[in-house]
């Protein structure tokens, strides 16, 4: 039979992120190593929410037009800077926050590195408030964790019911009217990927065991993101597919966009570790990207040089992660100052996955591109000696 949605006993409220954590742990949300979306961009969240006077989706914290200026960036009628946290096409996020506005869910797809779990992230936050309904995807993801699972106890003690059924964070999404989200969708297995095509196409998860269903209310979508360049991907069915609306994010258009984007994750980053100051090291940063981009690419940027291709996927991620690994070099045995010789290590790490085919193609990338380029001696003899 069909139940309203109070009797799920979803949990509506929930309490402080101190609560129920045990001595030893810290109250304060800003002393998370890496914050949800909506305690690091809380005071964002909140000025956007007391300015934001157009018509809101039911159980949305924001209008549409609010969660795309939360994404994109923007300066409020008084004065509050938003920063962002998307750097691309405008239109692709409209598209992403006009989709969970209907009954469509959302898939973002893009190669690996294109933001997807980041944008994924601030979506769910700027909409329900809340980006920790999540599932996990990898190849032992179980039926249950989109469903929902048994509390054996409660269970072999007085067999199925309400109180020994624990909610999935998808079937508290529907319950609540909020937004879940599943990451790596493509790396579960087929059979469990189409647990979610009844609750897609007809809202509604069935609990057999109670002779109950679980409706969602208003409010209520879902966002997955995937890529198809990783192995262990199983593709999407047909009958799954058609239940998303697809947005295709892409790697940054220009140089300078995706230097943009490395400066600002590394100075969040960073920040939260105490590392030395971004603009410290921007022009590191720009030989990091360059070089990335041009093996990523097949080309120099100048178009004259034709280059191999390394086995890995040089994404804008693996970027961020060498500077911020150059950054706490440079910080913790240099004297703060980002220098070829703290982001070389990384980069060859980043870019030798195949010790033998990729190794050639570095050595090759060093001697033609590197050698012979202006003012990157510093950076050539740095990576020759983490090389040899």
């Amino acid at each position: 039979m069909s139940v309203p949605v109070a009797s799920v006993e979803p949990t509506t409220v929930r309490p402080p992120v101190s609560e129920g954590l045990g001595e030893g742990v810290s109250e304060s949300a800003g002393e998370a190593l890496r914050p949800h979306a909506e305690h690091a961009f809380a005071a964002e969240l909140a000025a956007l929410a007391a300015q934001d006077d157009r018509p809101r989706p039911v159980r949305w914290r924001l209008s549409p037009w609010a969660v795309a200026t939360y994404l994109l960036g923007g300066t409020l009628p008084d004065g509050t800077v938003i920063t962002p946290k998307y750097v691309g096409p405008r239109r692709i996020v409209e598209v992403a926050v006009t989709t969970l506005a209907t009954d469509r869910a959302l898939l973002l797809l893009g190669v690996p590195g294109t933001a997807k779990t980041w944008v994924s992230e601030h979506l769910a936050a700027a909409v329900s408030g809340d980006s920790t309904l999540l599932v996990q995807g990898t190849a032992g993801t179980p039926e249950e964790a989109i469903r929902y699972g048994w509390n054996y106890a409660q269970l072999l003690a007085h067999g199925p019911s309400r109180d020994a059924l624990v909610p999935s964070p998808v079937m508290r999404a529907m319950a609540e009217g909020m937004t879940a989200r599943v990451e790596e969708l493509t790396r579960i297995p087929a059979d469990v990927q189409d647990t979610l095509i009844t609750i897609l196409s007809e809202k509604v998860l069935p609990i057999p065991e109670l002779g109950q269903e679980v409706q969602a209310v208003r409010g209520f979508n879902l966002i997955a993101t995937a890529n198809d360049r990783d192995r262990g991907v199983n593709e999407l069915s047909s009958a799954l597919r058609r239940r998303f609306n697809t947005v295709v994010l892409p790697l940054p258009e220009s140089a300078e966009a995706e230097v943009d984007i490395v400066s600002r994750r590394v100075d969040q980053i960073g920040r939260s570790l105490d590392l030395p100051a971004v603009p410290e090291g921007i022009d590191e940063i720009r030989r990091v990207v360059t070089v990335f981009r041009e093996l990523r690419d097949g080309v120099t940027v100048d178009g004259r040089t034709k280059l191999k291709s390394p086995s890995g996927t040089l994404s804008t991620a693996e970027a961020i992660s060498v500077v911020t690994g150059g950054l706490a070099l440079a910080a913790h045995f240099g004297d703060g100052v980002l220098r070829a010789s703290d982001v070389a290590a990384g980069i060859l790490g980043a870019v030798v996955r195949d010790p033998a085919a990729d190794r050639v193609i570095w050595q090759e990338y060093l001697e033609a591109v590197v050698r012979e380029r202006d003012g990157w001696k510093d950076f050539y003899r740095a990576c020759r000696e983490v090389s040899a």
